[in-house]
């Protein structure tokens, strides 16, 4: 099987790691021009290499993965890794759960919350396919793409839990946090997977989910009785593991589908995020349908809300993650 592409790659080089590569750089060609921040930068037609004064080394382009394959790891870190991560880590190819949530910080349109199973057999099926954290895709119609090539892997176990508006609302009015109501969805997540076993070969050795507050006994004390059954991993940019990634795209697939329907629905456009833009549309879905509705396209905690409906904005609180 060809080794899947790349565009980028970085790390980090010690100064003498960094002469060396400068010297290789002109010796074979590289021409070299002035980047802000950096010791020095040099480029060919396939590759754009940058290495900054603070260590970092970007280097950029459809050469990317011959460069780092045979010039940067043999000649200058004096190591080999690429195309061998799943040798030197197995751990990559276990099977595991992976959970992610998309529209936590979209005023507009639900929360969506997914979960994956892969195993060795999905990991190596994807390994040209382009699979990564939703937010490092560029468009909706890419997500879509590569949501549809999740859904319909062999051996790949998937669900969704979509939380809509008026759901939303009525929750975060009961749990008074987004953190607990997420740790709800994270549970409910793991469980229906759970509940779909029979299908996973071999059986998950652990779940993997982001870790959104700092205590991590958040989602722990919500899982549901099958969730209880497997290992629970939470960690800091987990979207880096590809079972998390799946299920960043599969949430961010569900969250843009059902804010079209929304836009469909009621005839104006829902921005996403939360910005200038977001409040106008705010304002000009109430001219149009009433404050009344509001909550059935909205989360209404968000301070957006209380600046459309021309409400005085509660305080700020000091953030902190719970």
């Amino acid at each position: 099987m060809p080794a899947p592409a790349i565009s980028s790659h970085t790390c980090v080089l010690t100064p003498p790691q960094g002469e060396t590569l400068r010297a290789y750089l002109d010796e074979h060609g590289f021409l070299f021009r002035e980047v802000p921040y950096a010791r020095y930068a040099a480029a060919t037609p396939q590759v754009n290499i940058v290495y900054y004064q603070s260590g970092k080394l970007v280097v950029q382009g459809k050469g990317t993965r011959e460069f780092v394959e045979f010039t940067l790891e043999p000649l200058i870190l004096k190591e080999v890794k690429m195309g061998y991560e799943t040798v030197l880590n197995p751990e990559l190819l276990l099977p595991r759960l992976g959970i992610d949530e998309s529209g936590k910080g979209d005023f507009f349109g639900p929360l969506c919350v997914a979960g994956a199973y892969i195993n060795e057999s999905v990991i190596r099926a994807w390994e040209n396919v382009g699979i990564r954290d939703s937010k490092n895709v560029g468009s909706d119609k890419k997500i879509a793409e590569l949501a549809k090539i999740i859904r319909e892997t062999p051996g790949c176990v998937t669900t969704v839990v979509p939380i809509g508006n008026e759901a939303y609302n009525r929750l975060y009015a009961k749990m008074r946090s987004v953190n607990t109501l997420l740790a709800w969805g994270h549970a409910r997540v793991i469980e229906n997977l759970m509940t779909q076993q029979l299908f996973m070969n071999p059986p998950p050795v652990r779940a993997i989910s982001d870790q959104f507050a700092s205590d991590k006994n958040v989602i722990a004390k919500a899982l549901m009785g099958l969730g209880r059954e497997i290992e629970l991993v939470q960690r800091h940019k987990a979207e880096s593991d590809l079972a998390v990634a799946a299920a960043s795209i599969l949430a961010r697939d569900e969250f843009v589908t059902r804010l079209r329907r929304l836009e469909v629905q009621f005839g104006i456009k829902l921005p996403k995020g939360a910005s200038a833009a977001v409040d106008q549309a705010a304002k000009d879905f109430i001219a149009k349908h009433g404050a009344e509705q509001l909550p059935l396209v909205s989360k209404m905690h968000f301070r957006t809300s209380f600046r459309a409906l021309g409400l005085p904005e509660p305080p700020k609180k000091e953030w902190r993650k719970s």
